[in-house]
């Protein structure tokens, strides 16, 4: 069972347990793989941040507190 499905906002992730998080986290690394073989891109930076972004929306108020990943050159946004 997919458990990035079931995600639709920050407060979806709050209810998972930490222990989900390494499946989750695969599960969003084979979306980013697929998009960017599909349409091109940066694949090493988006995979490098993957459990970063999962943990700072799990522990932060997110959206009021909003996220900026400052990775290389490449400035990625999370509204």
């Amino acid at each position: 069972m997919s458990i990035l499905k079931n995600i639709l906002s920050p407060a979806d992730l709050k209810r998972l347990s930490p222990e989900q998080f390494p499946a989750l986290s695969q599960e969003i690394r084979e979306q980013i793989i697929s998009a960017v073989s599909a349409v091109g891109g940066h694949l090493a930076s988006n995979l490098g941040v993957v459990e970063l972004t999962v943990a700072l929306h799990y522990l932060l108020d997110t959206p009021l507190f909003r996220l900026s990943n400052l990775c290389s050159q490449y400035h990625h946004n999370h509204a």
